[in-house]
């Protein structure tokens, strides 16, 4: 099987490179705007395609038509952390526009798209959203992600939430709670059911890619969990020493019910004390060398 992994730079696009790479029935590619790090690890199997705008649409076609993959992930995309995300202009054209362009570019190369949405299309008065409620996030960041959503044409969307590392450190939930130091909120009020990049990259690899049937809108999620534990779990994992202040506002339910999927791929997520483990060991493969290298020790 051929994969492209369309935006290998990000924090779900690097990760899954890595995974995908590492199974020898797997060709896989990324493409990327700018080159990685050079200090951050990259497998020695899998190609990468550097100078590929996403914005583009004939270099992006033709990446396309060059690979030729069986499928396409994309990990392109503003979150909601990033000032341009309140650019409408932005957010129209990457979050609304590039999801729709690229399954036409891989229906006209037979290929299947997978897109990585967001339980950010709901506004968290709820909670245990199920893919048939009302969408009905009021933001920009919000409505961009679900006017992308590609459910038609055999291609598939998974809206999930994820938290893991970045390469630059940033502004990811994990690696701005590490570089605190003293004290920090933890919101008990905010509920949250994403998966940390390593497990969307292992259930991608094993359960979805195999199957080309799997086709259309999915939620894929683990048990809901709020972020003052979340913090706190990994705080311990990483043993990073700092006080955590449970506040209970404001309160926020984006926990997403992943029935369906979990039925279709017979997946049943792990315990967040697993999925935290998981996380830290993926950290300490891939991201720890590069960060000591730069002279960060966290």
């Amino acid at each position: 099987m051929r994969v492209l992994v369309f935006g290998a730079g990000g924090m779900l696009g690097y990760t899954l490179y890595r995974h995908l790479a590492a199974d020898s029935d797997i060709e896989v590619h990324g493409s990327l705007r700018t080159p990685l790090p050079g200090n951050y690890p990259l497998p020695a199997r899998g190609r990468l395609h550097i100078g590929i705008d996403a914005l583009d649409e004939a270099a992006v076609d033709a990446l396309v038509r060059l690979v030729k993959p069986d499928a396409l992930i994309n990990c392109v995309g503003l979150i909601k952390q990033r000032e341009q995300a309140q650019d409408p202009l932005a957010a129209i054209a990457l979050n609304a526009g590039l999801p729709h362009r690229l399954a036409r570019a891989c229906t006209a190369a037979g290929a299947r798209l997978i897109h990585v949405s967001t339980d950010c299309v709901f506004s968290g008065r709820k909670g245990s959203y199920r893919e048939t409620d009302p969408a009905d996030a009021d933001d920009l960041y919000g409505r961009t992600k679900r006017l992308g959503e590609v459910d038609y044409g055999g291609h598939l969307t998974l809206r999930t939430s994820l938290i893991g590392h970045e390469l630059a450190r940033g502004i990811s939930l994990v690696d701005w709670f590490l570089g605190q130091r003293g004290a920090v909120t933890g919101y008990g009020g905010a509920v949250f059911s994403g998966l940390p990049t390593v497990e969307i990259a292992r259930v991608l690899r094993e359960r979805i890619l195999p199957r080309r049937e799997l086709a259309g809108l999915y939620h894929l999620s683990a048990a809901p969990i709020d972020k003052d534990r979340l913090l706190r779990l990994v705080a311990r994992q990483y043993r990073h020493d700092i006080d955590i202040h449970r506040e209970m506002q404001p309160a926020i339910d984006r926990s997403l019910d992943s029935s369906r999927l979990r039925a279709a791929l017979d997946y049943a997520p792990p315990a967040w004390e697993a999925l935290i483990d998981a996380m830290h060991a993926d950290y300490l493969q891939a991201y720890a060398p590069g960060r000591r290298s730069q002279g960060d020790a966290s």
